[in-house]
């Protein structure tokens, strides 16, 4: 009996040990996948400080995500992800098509810059537009010797967030409308990395747009926001164009 329990007992601490290294293992492939091919898809700077991935429950996180504004833009960042959590299909995860149940993002941060036509966020979503195609996710499987790896989002919901309006260097933060996304991928069998980021950054996009456009606040003592604001308006039909592919 004593024997038996010893041999369980090893068993259980086995199946432990494994589950804490694969933990480890898909964590630091997302880590080091985003940190290494992510400025090749925006153009920008991309760092991700942490990622956990339950390859069991296919439950997982990721936290400290900073994407960096475009060059020409004064602001060394335009997206900060705090934390986010995800569910992910867990047989999906051995797989080249990857099927994320539900993303919640918590408290995103963006920065919104614009020059009456044109601004950081346009600019970065021309760089993940351009990164959407084959040529840049082909080097990208080449590189780690496997097919371009396709995910499909069920559902993600972006809640709490802010965005701060930024003209010169008078800026003002105003609170972003909550966003629900559903069945990204889905009809395509699955969203290259640069197609999903473009997908998602598309409709934030909009959002951003709506929040500058209905804005009233700004700093005391700051003319520029009104400024930024009306910009945000007048570059609402040339956005329109850009996210309908007509530019």
């Amino acid at each position: 009996m004593k024997v038996l329990l010893y041999f369980l007992g090893g068993i259980a601490a086995l199946v432990a040990a494994l589950l804490v290294v694969l933990t480890f293992f898909f964590g630091s492939i997302v880590r080091a996948g985003v940190n290494k091919y992510g400025p090749a898809i925006t153009k920008t700077k991309v760092e991700l400080a942490d990622a956990r991935i339950f390859p069991l429950t296919g439950r997982g996180s990721i936290r400290g995500l900073v994407i960096g504004n475009p060059p020409g833009w004064r602001s060394d960042r335009a997206i900060y992800l705090g934390e986010a959590s995800l569910s992910i299909a867990p047989l999906s995860l051995w797989r080249d098509h990857v099927v994320i149940n539900d993303v919640l993002i918590d408290q995103p941060e963006f920065v919104y810059e614009t020059k009456i036509f044109s601004s950081n966020l346009q600019d970065l979503l021309k760089n993940l537009r351009g990164a959407a195609g084959p040529a840049p996710e082909a080097a990208i499987a080449a590189a780690q010797s496997r097919p371009p790896r396709r995910y499909e989002v069920k559902r993600l919901r972006l809640q709490n967030g802010k965005v701060t309006i930024a003209v010169g260097s008078s800026s003002t933060s105003v609170p972003l409308p909550a966003l629900t996304l559903t069945d990204l991928g889905t009809k395509e069998g699955g969203l290259t990395g640069g197609q999903l980021a473009e997908a998602i950054l598309r409709n934030v996009l909009d959002q951003v747009l709506a929040a500058a456009a209905a804005s009233g606040s700004k700093p005391a003592g700051s003319a520029a926001i009104d400024a930024t604001v009306d910009a945000a308006k007048k570059a609402a039909e040339a956005v329109k164009e850009l996210l309908s592919g007509k530019k």
